[in-house]
């Protein structure tokens, strides 16, 4: 179906003149442009249809409205990064996105959530697909369950390989499952507060999409920041979007300063929209070689539950690189592809929370500028952040430190020096100190466990187990287990006899036996194990059955 002035061919054209007479299925109807796009534009988009332009040609014409109901809006959420500034809160397997820094949702599911209500261009899909390191997948599904959006779309990388693969693998997986759809892909670790405006902006990025576009997202500078990249805006291209004029890598001080005043450069968000196909063709141009170990990567991966594993040798000989050096910035330079680069502006409450300082400016503050989260005191303290996890924590007399209190590190440091704690993880790392890579308390599919003590021959954990979930049956060459329930009713698989133990009764588990613990209950189970023995690494299991599917 066509939409075009009336009296003219329906051709394939570019958008439609200021004003005119627009004819359709017979109906002719006038209005001038701004009436046409925000108004008609808009009935048809809630009435579930997709306006927009066909490709360009010379001339003023032709709307095309898509009545495909597999042309949706993806969600894409990219959750690889590490977040090595939030140290010692965010941990290589457990980073920012599992977070709840801001309320009482985690960040990833505040991307999750980000797209709830919208009500514009394109319905949302109901699958987001997520793409996330095989570390930490349990916990992402968890927290995706817990939000309200379940999904079976969660890629796993076996290796980090920056965005730009991470996105292809999505694209591809749209491009597989319908014949196309616009990719909305949106970091995890990001903070959004003004959700309508960003559904504005949203809106205004499909059009420009389905016309072919590859858009980003540009905020609007509150201050002269030097830890963004910035966005050079060129032409306007139509109402709320323009051309992109140039990419800029983080400037000085001084040169964001001029920037700013210029009214002439927007932070680059990392946020982008583009049809899938539309992606794959611009890779398939800049980057064929990336383009065929994610394709290769995705031939040969395979399903597990909610998960997709992606085949590892292919993805591990993927080349890495972002959305904007792999493609973005070459755009411009490549008019013969007919991609345009294009950016919507938007002020919606951004930010990347990309060190602890930025978590301060976030955060509600006391009246002397002070941010306190869990069992905090202040006296005498002023433009401070503590955040306190398992044990009290008292400023007296301090001023501009930020706190960060966790059951096996506790951080302090002066509020301006926070961009330098990626030193002190690195330091940690080159030290093999278990600090860097996880917390104490580790989450499983069955639940989590905790080693609350340890010593040269034992460890106490407290364990739980979530009701109908349970642990491998297992084995262990050099120690033995002493279990205690404090809570619910455990199922114990020891050796060749199976039996329930409720709360404060206890058994052994010799070295070298078989053993399974579940829970059968409907309520959670909570376990004391104290392990004894000569080695008690989590390396030393034999696992023979795993519902969970690890080896």
């Amino acid at each position: 179906m066509t939409v075009s002035p009336a009296g003219s061919p329906c051709r394939r054209g570019r958008r439609a003149a200021a004003s005119g007479h627009f004819s359709v299925r017979g109906i002719t109807l006038s209005c001038s442009r701004p009436k046409w796009q925000t108004g008609f534009y808009r009935i048809l988009a809630r009435a579930g249809q997709c306006l927009y332009p066909t490709p360009a040609c010379a001339h003023a014409g032709s709307y095309r409205i898509s009545t495909d109901p597999a042309m949706k809006l993806h969600p894409v959420i990219l959750s690889g990064g590490s977040g090595t500034r939030l140290w010692p809160l965010s941990r290589e397997q457990y980073p920012k996105q599992l977070l709840a820094l801001i309320g009482d949702d985690t960040m990833l599911q505040q991307t999750a959530l980000r797209l709830a209500g919208f009500s514009g261009g394109l319905p949302v899909s109901d699958q987001p697909l997520v793409v996330c390191n095989e570390e930490y997948r349990f916990i992402t599904a968890e927290q995706m369950r817990a939000a309200g959006c379940p999904t079976n779309h969660i890629l796993l990388e076996p290796v980090g390989r920056n965005t730009a693969p991470a996105l292809t693998l999505a694209a591809l997986t749209v491009r597989r499952d319908s014949d196309d759809g616009v990719l909305l892909v949106m970091p995890a670790d990001h903070v959004i507060r003004d959700r309508e405006a960003f559904h504005r902006a949203i809106d205004i990025g499909i059009e420009a999409a389905l016309a072919g576009a590859m858009v980003t997202f540009g905020i609007v500078p509150e201050r002269a920041e030097t830890g963004y990249g910035y966005i050079r805006v060129g032409a306007e291209a139509s109402p709320g979007i323009h051309a992109v004029a140039s990419f800029v890598e983080k400037p000085d001080a001084g040169t964001a300063a001029e920037y700013v005043a210029s009214g002439a450069y927007l932070w680059n968000s990392g946020l982008f929209m583009v049809k899938a196909g539309v992606w794959l063709k611009a890779l398939g141009h800049f980057n064929p070689e990336m383009l065929a170990a994610c394709e290769s990567a995705l031939e040969t991966a395979g399903r597990d539950a909610d998960f997709v594993r992606v085949g590892c040798e292919a993805f591990q000989a993927c080349p890495s690189d972002s959305i904007d050096y792999a493609v973005m910035e070459k755009l411009a330079a490549t008019p013969e592809l007919g991609i345009a680069p294009q950016v919507v502006p938007m002020s919606v409450g951004w930010s990347d929370v990309g060190a602890w300082d930025a978590l301060w400016t976030l955060a509600d503050k006391d009246d002397d500028g002070n941010s306190g989260r869990g069992d905090v005191m202040f006296e005498g303290t002023t433009g401070s952040l503590v955040h306190a996890t398992s044990r009290m924590v008292v400023c007296l007399g301090v001023e501009e430190l930020v706190i960060v209190e966790t059951p096996d590190a506790v951080m302090v440091a002066r509020k301006d020096q926070t961009q330098d704690v990626k030193k002190i993880v690195a330091r940690l790392k080159s030290d093999s100190r278990p600090q860097a890579l996880a917390h104490r308390k580790i989450h499983r599919p069955w639940g989590c466990y905790d080693s609350i003590d340890t010593g040269g021959r034992f460890q106490v954990k407290h364990i739980e187990v979530k009701p109908g979930a349970s642990l491998s049956l297992q084995m262990h060459h050099h120690r033995a287990e002493h279990w205690i329930v404090v809570r619910g009713t455990a199922r114990v698989t020891r050796g060749d006899e199976t039996f329930l133990l409720s709360e404060n009764q206890s058994t052994y588990i010799p070295l070298g036996v078989t053993h399974r613990l579940e829970n059968p209950g409907k309520m959670l189970l909570e376990m004391i194990e104290v392990q004894s023995g000569s080695y008690l690494g989590e390396d030393d299991i034999v696992r023979f059955e795993d519902t969970y599917g690890r080896s």
